[in-house]
């Protein structure tokens, strides 16, 4: 592993000698946010040894490398999840890549399904716990000792001081957001009414398929996170309108505004 992450960091830093202080991770239909960052340099996944290839649709597969708030950031526009068939050390490797680089940050933005019935569409979700337990955890197998820790302290995987400054940031704009816990799975399909209520019965206020993986080695690593999600469909008991990944997409291209801008803050002040 740590020689196939030297590999793929080589590779990056043959084309970009900079040092990035934070890490982004864009979810689904959330990629324009790289507009906002001025790009020395763009990699295709399947340019960098030992990169998985994205293949969901509004994830376009690059790593973008340049200055944002006056900070050197490091975003990958578009993640990789189980239901494409990469295994959770594969999910992950990117993160680990990131580390290597350089980064002290890592900020991270997901497509989610709201169960909290105070949510609605649109809405912005920052992350404050999780539930893994419906995934495989990425540090199953032997543990390098150069990454972290064999059994990892997941006390505070999203970094609460983050959190109160991204809450100031969003209330400086009236921008509204909601604070939960997130629910990862599997997928590709989306919920069943039965499992949207168990969902909802163990605490869960959003659900979706990506996320928690990366934090767990993000935790491994020492790297401090926070994460927000996008509510791009609801589950209401009784509600039974059909979920489609289009309809994903464009409820988050509606709320990207707001997020953008919250990162954008946030990264000036981190």
């Amino acid at each position: 592993m740590i020689n196939k992450i030297n590999e793929a960091v080589d590779y990056i830093k043959a084309s970009y000698s900079e040092i990035p202080e934070i890490g982004i991770i864009l979810g689904s239909g959330l990629g324009n946010f790289t507009n906002e960052i001025t790009i020395v340099k763009e990699i295709p996944y399947q340019h960098i040894p030992h990169f998985p290839v994205s293949t969901v649709e509004g994830h376009s597969g690059k790593l973008i490398l340049g200055e944002l708030g006056g900070k050197k950031v490091v975003a990958m526009a578009g993640r990789f999840h189980n239901y494409e068939g990469y295994t959770p050390q594969e999910i992950v490797f990117p993160v680990r890549v990131m580390k290597f680089l350089g980064i002290k940050t890592l900020l991270i933005s997901n497509a989610a399904g709201g169960v909290n019935p105070e949510f609605k569409v649109g809405d912005l979700m920052i992350i404050n716990d999780h539930v893994s337990q419906f995934v495989p955890n990425p540090l199953i197998g032997k543990n390098e000792a150069e990454l972290g820790p064999r059994f990892p302290d997941m006390t505070e995987p999203y970094k609460s001081s983050i959190i109160q400054t991204a809450k100031k940031v969003a209330s400086e704009a009236t921008i509204e957001v909601k604070e939960g816990v997130y629910i990862c799975v599997t997928g590709p399909t989306f919920e069943t009414k039965a499992e949207y209520r168990m969902i909802r019965a163990i605490g869960g206020d959003a659900v979706g398929m990506s996320t928690v993986q990366e934090v767990i080695v993000a935790a491994h690593m020492g790297i401090p996170c926070f994460a927000i999600s996008v509510i791009t469909d609801m589950w209401i008991d009784g509600h039974e309108e059909i979920i489609s990944h289009e309809e994903v997409l464009k409820a988050a291209k509606l709320a990207e505004p707001k997020l953008t801008h919250i990162f954008k803050e946030l990264v000036k002040q981190l």
